[in-house]
């Protein structure tokens, strides 16, 4: 079954864990990128994080972010008021000695150097590593469950619409010979009008025009390509295995059947025909749309 790119997962940590939760957002992308949020006590863990989210998904933007659960202990700002006395010390010592204006705001006092800092509330990473791994995996399962949900309605509408692609592909076959035997019909009826006109016509010339113009609108060969494409298209749909990123191969197919169906419209100029391939490309647009989010 494939997954589409698209999911959320959350997850707390168990009792323990530091009041942190777990929010893991994807959506599509054509590799795997991943980004990781964390505090940054916890910063050290984050290469084991990246390995333990490569392993499970294949494709897709993955943002992930552990943050402190609501209710629980956040970071504080602390103000340094002995170093804000210093600096409002030296501000009036230099206003006395140079005769400018000594007055600070609060604002410009904040933004001096060590006068403001965040702290953080203390958290012990190698405690915290087996909860925040447990609080990973569930998020992660959580967001993959919502991908296959998503997949198996993505895989319903491409096979719904390859099975268009089939039907008309078949029309196609059936209709290019009809116009090649209408084409081969004009150019007899072209001669014989020559013939009674002037009573001269080459016959070996006749014969090879026809022969030529059969083989200019002759696109049996396309016709059984993109029908193979389809096949495979199926197939790889079939066969979709969790993180083995099967959407590049569709998309790549998609790219196959798209120049079959081209080189087709380029040899048949009829209009049933050209309806047909219009037609296909419509349904192969639709496709490609939706296989984009196919991880």
């Amino acid at each position: 079954m494939i997954r589409s790119m698209t999911g959320f997962g959350r997850a707390q940590l168990p009792a323990g864990g530091a009041g942190l939760v777990v929010e893991l957002r994807s959506v599509n992308h054509r590799h795997l990128d991943l980004s990781l949020r964390l505090p940054r006590p916890l910063a050290g863990l984050e290469a084991e994080l990246r390995r333990v989210l490569a392993a499970r998904f294949a494709r897709g933007k993955l943002d992930v972010v552990v943050s402190a659960a609501p209710g629980a202990a956040r970071a504080e700002l602390e103000l340094d008021r002995a170093l804000v006395d210093r600096y409002v010390d030296f501000a009036h010592a230099l206003a006395a000695e140079r005769g400018v204006d000594a007055s600070l705001r609060a604002g410009e006092l904040m933004a001096l150097p060590g006068v403001a800092r965040v702290q953080e509330p203390l958290l012990d990473e190698a405690a915290l590593r087996p909860a925040l791994l447990e609080a990973l995996e569930a998020a992660a399962e959580a967001a993959d469950a919502m991908r296959q949900s998503e997949g198996a309605a993505l895989e319903r509408e491409l096979r719904a619409r390859l099975g268009r692609v089939a039907e008309l592909a078949a029309q196609v076959a059936g209709l290019s010979g009809e116009v090649a035997a209408t084409a081969r019909e004009r150019l007899r009826k072209r001669a014989e009008q020559l013939r009674a006109e002037t009573g001269l016509v080459d016959e070996a010339r006749l014969a090879q025009e026809l022969v030529s113009a059969a083989d200019r609108m002759d696109v049996t060969e396309e016709v059984v390509r993109l029908q193979s494409h389809v096949a495979q298209f199926e197939a790889a749909l079939a066969g979709a295995e969790p993180a083995t990123g099967v959407g590049r191969r569709l998309e790549f197919l998609l790219q196959e059947m798209l120049r079959e169906v081209n080189t087709i419209g380029s040899k048949c100029g009829d209009a049933p025909l050209a309806h047909r391939v219009v037609d296909i490309k419509t349904e192969l647009e639709r496709i490609r749309e939706q296989a984009l989010n196919v991880e």
